[in-house]
């Protein structure tokens, strides 16, 4: 004759439940479910010709944090071989468009909110491509790195990204073949 048994013991069965009518419910697990600074919000994703004209580098906009307002955003560009050209953290509120930020009394938090989703779904919109990254008429700003600009702008198939990053300010990103690495070529 065969016997089979089990091992489990229920906290009932063992006489530890604080209730002996009531079904266990196990405590909940504290670590999940809990909203923490790294707890991902939203994330934007594109794929776009940059680093390479043959194939497309992943493009990632992810808000992560407690709430919208006074969470990170973080920017990243993955080549399709997943290696990191860029990587970039900015508060969302940099995403908020100019005119709401001109005047934050007029718009409530709700308000905000909505502003900096609509923001990151229309971060990576085609129009923010150009290419090439550096036009042959387009003087050498001052505020950028003389080599990593004339890389770029002696490089005619390289793709220009613009966005606009921590501070409010607009940035052209772009990738510099001779230096292999994703460079500022205009703020």
């Amino acid at each position: 004759m065969l016997q089979v048994s089990s091992c489990i013991t229920t906290d009932k069965e063992a006489g530890t439940a604080r209730n002996a009518d009531k079904p266990y419910t196990p405590a909940p697990d504290p670590s999940r479910g809990r909203v923490t600074n790294r707890t991902v919000l939203r994330t934007v994703n594109a794929s776009h010709y940059f680093s390479n004209t043959k194939t497309k580098d992943n493009f990632v906009l992810q808000l992560r944090g407690t709430k919208i307002l006074n969470a990170q955003a973080r920017f990243v560009i993955l080549t399709s071989t997943g290696d990191t050209l860029r990587k970039e953290l900015m508060p969302a509120t940099a995403l908020i468009d100019k005119r709401m930020a001109a005047d934050p009394t007029a718009a409530t938090a709700r308000d905000k909110e909505i502003a900096i989703l609509q923001s990151m779904n229309a971060f990576f919109k085609e129009d923010r491509f150009t290419q090439p990254a550096v036009p042959r008429t387009l003087r050498l700003p001052s505020d950028v790195d003389a080599q990593a600009w004339q890389a770029v702008r002696d490089d005619t198939k390289a793709v220009g990204f613009d966005y606009t990053a921590a501070g409010g300010k607009e940035r052209r990103l772009a990738y510099a073949k001779k230096l292999r690495k994703a460079v500022i070529v205009a703020e």
